[in-house]
């Protein structure tokens, strides 16, 4: 009697990094960014289950790096907000939120350091 190839044979046979790198470089060649959500897609399709970890680090094996995020708080991005929204000839640098953060500090907070400036606006005007 032949045995019938259970799934669990089949599924031993697989070789899930073989398999993540084939897609990988099909898609690379193709002129498309290998992306793990992609990949398991595909993979899911051919019935082949791989978590998003395990296809990271066989891309990153395979020489390709995640794309670089930007950090919420980064003084350029919240730099170039600032400076969209003012609207006389000065902007606001780098420098100047740093200075103004220190100033906050030694105020005791930004509802005080707002308080201030309106006070300050006050006696100019």
């Amino acid at each position: 009697m032949v045995d019938k190839p259970t799934e669990k044979k089949l599924a031993k046979e697989i070789n899930k990094s073989e398999e993540i790198r084939k897609i990988a470089s099909s898609m690379k060649a193709k002129g498309e960014k290998p992306r793990p959500v992609a990949i398991i897609a595909i993979l899911k399709k051919q019935g082949i289950v791989v978590s998003s970890p395990q296809v990271s680090m066989v891309l990153k094996r395979m020489g390709f790096r995640p794309r670089k995020r930007r950090k919420s708080g980064d003084l350029a991005t919240v730099a170039a907000a600032a400076s969209k929204g003012v609207k006389s000839k000065s902007k606001i640098s780098v420098e100047d939120l740093v200075a103004a953060k220190k100033a906050v500090g030694r105020l005791g907070g930004l509802d005080r350091a707002i308080a201030a400036l309106e006070a300050l606006r006050q006696f100019e005007g």
